[in-house]
């Protein structure tokens, strides 16, 4: 049997991607097959297929960290044929072949139950960015964080993460300040649950070790001198989530937040154990699931349409999420 996929390959003259026709073992090794029906596009996905970033750590993969989709032949105890699947992250497209095909091969501690409560377009509709913003609300809240404590800044409020950030947080009756430096997607922001949008551009940072308490916690999806002027102005014991770095990879600051505010700064990693991942997920498709997911995927195409929408990515023109669909 052979089917499509979309393929990536580096080398000494970089990187070329594409649509390519395959056997199931030329897949990367894995105990369980699966259909793919539904993936998701990440800023990820298209610095891969790109090459704008070096993400694959092999000659040659499928590209897409996530997949939705049904297994057709198992040699684990944990999974069966007819099961409905996902997975998100765990190496896809980094190590092993991604959700970018039409048939894939993926190793059972990777994969996970589609939970009651999802269907399989809405896993890939919340995908490695929701999973990460529930991780990133879990942990805060472990630490301590309530609402009572003062609005959350949202940096990178209408990508994938910032999305279901605000939304998850609104959820939770926080109050969320959206940072962005799209000022035409006041009303997307507002509508998904931001209380305030403000004007990155408009932003004083200062520089001193310390500005006044703004927020009561927060969640950077920016990273470099934004997440730096957040250390400073977050309040007494406020946890910051740490997801990307957009902005710039080095942070520069003092440890004056932490040892006089008791600010905790938080780095939030979607590879996570097998137990906590499940957990999260049930909480996704019970009391943290989306309330704004249909506004927040702002569209679903087609696999043959997967090509010409990474560019949007690599330009900082995407608002929420994308969703792929590969087969029925």
């Amino acid at each position: 049997m052979s089917f499509k996929a979309f393929r990536i390959h580096q080398g000494e003259q970089g990187v070329s991607s594409g649509f390519e026709m395959m056997n199931i073992d030329d897949l990367s090794a894995g105990e369980v097959d699966i259909r793919v029906q539904y993936s998701g596009i990440n800023y990820k996905d298209a610095l891969a297929a790109t090459g704008k970033g070096q993400i694959l750590r092999a000659p040659s993969l499928n590209g897409g960290i996530d997949l939705a989709g049904e297994v057709v032949a198992s040699r684990s105890d944990r999974f069966a044929v007819g099961d409905k699947v996902m997975s998100c992250g765990a190496g896809l497209s980094e190590t092993a072949d991604g959700g970018f095909s039409e048939y894939t091969r993926v190793e059972a501690e990777s994969l996970s139950l589609i939970p009651d409560g999802l269907t399989g377009k809405e896993s890939m509709s919340i995908g490695t960015a929701g999973f990460t913003a529930a991780l990133a609300l879990v942990k805060m809240e472990l630490n301590g964080q309530e609402p009572g404590m003062g609005p959350i800044v949202v940096t990178g409020a209408t990508g994938g993460v910032g999305s279901f950030a605000i939304d998850l947080l609104s959820k939770r009756k926080y109050e969320i300040v959206a940072l962005t430096g799209k000022k035409d997607c006041a009303e997307y922001l507002s509508s998904i649950g931001a209380a305030e949008i403000v004007d990155r551009h408009s932003v004083v940072k200062g520089g001193r070790p310390l500005e006044r308490g703004q927020w009561g916690g927060a969640v950077d999806n920016v990273g470099g001198p934004t997440l730096a002027w957040i250390t400073r102005t977050v309040k007494h014991w406020g946890n910051i989530a740490s997801i990307g770095l957009a902005g710039g990879v080095s942070l520069e600051t003092t440890v004056m937040p932490f040892i006089l505010r008791g600010v905790s700064l938080h780095g939030i990693n979607s590879n996570v154990p097998r137990k906590l991942r499940e957990a999260t997920w049930q909480r996704l498709a019970s009391d943290l699931k989306p309330q704004h997911i249909n506004e927040i995927v702002r569209q679903t195409i087609n696999f043959d349409d997967l090509p010409g929408a990474f560019n949007q990515y690599i330009e900082g023109r995407v608002i929420g999420r994308t969703v792929v669909k590969i087969g029925e």
